[in-house]
């Protein structure tokens, strides 16, 4: 009896051990094995990610970026969509290994996954149709606004604007055709898509100034600084080589104004 019990405790702790292995392996080394790294980005979210109606790919500046990350660790990049609901969902469920899709760096969402370095810095601000003559914040009391379900524009804006009514959507091209067909009175998000609508639709206009800094980072799976290290190295040596900068030009005409954090090399 005592044999049989210390052979099924022998085997029992080989289980474990071998759970804990498979546990403990970092993604790099599964997207080293692969040769693919898999990343979630928008397909909604121009010029960040966006699908190339010529193409039918995935593009934009993140989708770029997410390219050269993977030129630098040796791999091929496959993209799959993230909305802003399912971005957290994806990297905890492990179906992405990483997520490159305008996701704000904020404390709440450490309690899920981890960050990488910032990439970029923008801010948030609504945009509205010309012919609702609103050009403040303040004039978005008792209104509709329209936000996407999963990020944090539509709380923000109540912050700064509690009497608005924030109007949920799935998308964000949803957003914005409720917006031209007057659903809405205004929308809410981050100012890099902001100037992006504007530019592309000479009927609406921006509102008012930023009133929130958006680091962006992006997600990865918790507790895992080999993985998250592996890319913090490719994005500063993207930076150091310029390289990123490069990639930024192409996207918003001109080199960035502001600088990657500093980290330790």
């Amino acid at each position: 009896m005592r044999r049989i019990f210390v052979g099924l405790l022998a085997l029992a702790f080989a289980v474990l051990g071998a759970l804990d292995a498979g546990a403990a392996e970092s993604v790099l080394d599964k997207v080293k094995k692969r040769g693919e790294m898999i990343v979630g980005t928008k397909y909604d979210f121009p010029p960040m990610g966006f699908i190339n109606k010529g193409t039918g790919q995935p593009d934009g500046f993140e989708v770029d970026l997410a390219r050269e990350i993977g030129q630098k660790l040796g791999v091929k990049v496959k993209f799959v969509q993230a909305l802003s609901k399912t971005r957290i969902p994806l990297i905890v469920n492990g179906n992405v290994d990483l997520v490159i899709a305008t996701m704000t760096h904020k404390r709440d969402r450490e309690k899920a996954i981890d960050f990488s370095i910032h990439y970029i810095i923008t801010g948030q601000r609504p945009i509205t149709r010309k012919d609702t003559g609103i050009t403040h914040v303040s004039q978005l009391a008792g209104k509709r606004v329209g936000a996407v379900q999963g990020g944090n524009a539509g709380p923000n804006l109540l912050k700064v604007q509690p009497k608005a009514t924030i109007v949920s959507f799935q998308e964000h091209t949803e957003t914005l055709l409720a917006l031209k067909q007057k659903k809405v009175d205004a929308l809410v998000t981050d100012d890099v898509l902001i100037q992006w609508m504007a530019k592309n639709n000479p009927e609406l206009a921006i509102v008012g100034k930023l009133y929130t800094v958006e680091p962006y980072g992006m997600g990865l799976r918790e507790n895992d600084s080999k993985w998250r290290d592996a890319v913090n190295d490719a994005v500063l040596e993207l930076w150091d080589s310029r390289k990123y900068h490069e990639v930024y030009r192409k996207w918003f005409g001109q080199d960035p104004e502001f600088e990657i954090p500093w980290y330790p090399k």
